[in-house]
């Protein structure tokens, strides 16, 4: 049977770390004299040694993207529908033992929050849920869906990982995409930031996109989280698990997302700062080795950040992002998984990605809405917006 730990298993973290370090500027350059990149080139363009090269790398990436998916951006917008989590993640806001206001949205409380993401215009959604099984395991999940799905194209969720049929279950329902981050793949790291909870069982979550490939979901998200451990052999992993996906689910879409520690309650430090430099880097590596990828930019980056990564291969991003469940509309006070660091408008966004010769990527209003959500919006505006 087709897993991806059979192919985990074939490497050893600190060879790769070793590897990564020791590549030369000669390596650099002949890797990019080339027209194909492969998993070893990838080594060599996330290496130190490539560091000096990330204009050319830069300039490069532009090209592929506008190639494979043109001038334009993608938007969407998270959507928190509850932080309540029966896992202890050192670095989440959401942490089974802080003290933070717990909320799950209920149906009234869904279709507010939708009123005010569809005014702002957007027609894709990403879910977002603690990992509490028994408050917004399935049937939530499910219920949410269907309440939601004739007022959005795409629908995305970043939950608890799932079991084949039960992802099964929710694709019948409308779910088009799931993100799902490994965090980091360095397993004594990954057990020191998880100790307790189902989030604790790192092979379990490794086998996720396997089963999500196997349900037929029309895409999956993978990423680390950058800070945990050494981003570069982290990334090198998430390459690889890519590749691994693409060869076995090749009916699947892919994304890649680049979340680095933020501010939240826990506060736990970086053990290895990723720079701006850095960042930029390996945005400019995973679209040289890979022109179909979607990479997308989350309200996580700073404003200057964000405002100079739009020509560099990214696909989509979010704006105006509440990380707590009911933060657009219903409780702005509920406790947020972390603090965003860009927190311009969705217009200022979309003037933004305009302004750099972009088209944003989504349909208006009065073209894709329901009568009970715009009533519930014309309802609740004079609080809301």
């Amino acid at each position: 049977m087709s897993s991806f730990k059979n192919i985990f298993d074939l490497y050893d973290w600190d060879t790769l770390e070793k590897e990564i370090y020791r590549f030369s500027s000669a390596d650099v350059q002949r890797v990019l004299s080339k027209d194909k990149i492969t998993l070893e080139d990838f080594k060599v363009l996330i290496s130190p040694a490539a560091k000096p090269y990330i204009e050319e790398m830069g300039q490069r990436s532009n090209m592929l993207t506008k190639k494979r998916f043109g001038n334009t951006i993608q938007m969407y917008i998270p959507m928190y529908l509850s932080n309540e989590c029966q896992n202890i993640c050192t670095y989440c806001g959401f942490s089974l033992l802080n003290k933070i206001k717990r909320k799950t949205l209920s149906d009234k409380e869904i279709l507010k929050e939708v009123a005010h993401i569809k005014h702002l215009g957007y027609d894709h959604i990403l879910l977002v849920t603690g990992e509490a099984n028994n408050t917004v395991g399935v049937p939530y999940l499910k219920n949410a869906i269907r309440l939601i799905r004739e007022h959005f194209s795409n629908i995305s969720i970043e939950v608890q990982p799932l079991d084949q049929e039960e992802y099964k279950t929710l694709i019948k329902e409308g779910l088009f995409a799931v993100l799902i981050y490994q965090e980091t793949y360095h397993k004594a790291t990954y057990k020191t930031h998880h100790p307790k909870g189902k989030k604790s069982n790192f092979d379990y979550r490794l086998a996720t996109p396997d089963r999500l490939g196997k349900a037929g979901i029309h895409k999956i998200g993978l990423g680390a989280l950058y800070g945990l451990e050494d981003w570069r052999v982290d990334s090198f992993y998430t390459a690889l698990h890519l590749k691994y996906l693409q060869k076995t689910y090749w009916k699947t879409k892919y994304s890649i997302s680049f979340p680095r520690l933020r501010p939240h309650q826990g506060n736990v430090e970086p053990k290895v700062e990723m720079t701006d430099a850095d960042l930029v880097q390996l945005i400019c590596a995973y679209r040289l080795l890979d022109e179909d990828v979607e990479l997308s930019m989350s309200t996580r980056e700073s404003e200057n950040f964000r405002n100079n990564i739009i020509n560099l291969g990214i696909t989509s991003m979010s704006a105006a992002s509440k990380t707590n469940p009911g933060g657009y509309a219903v409780d702005p006070q509920s406790g947020e998984q972390f603090e965003i660091s860009d927190e311009r408008s969705t217009e200022e966004i979309k003037r933004l990605i305009q302004s750099q010769g972009y088209e944003v990527v989504w349909k208006d209003w009065d073209k894709n809405i329901s009568e009970s959500v715009k009533d519930e919006f014309e309802n609740s505006r004079k609080t809301t917006i």
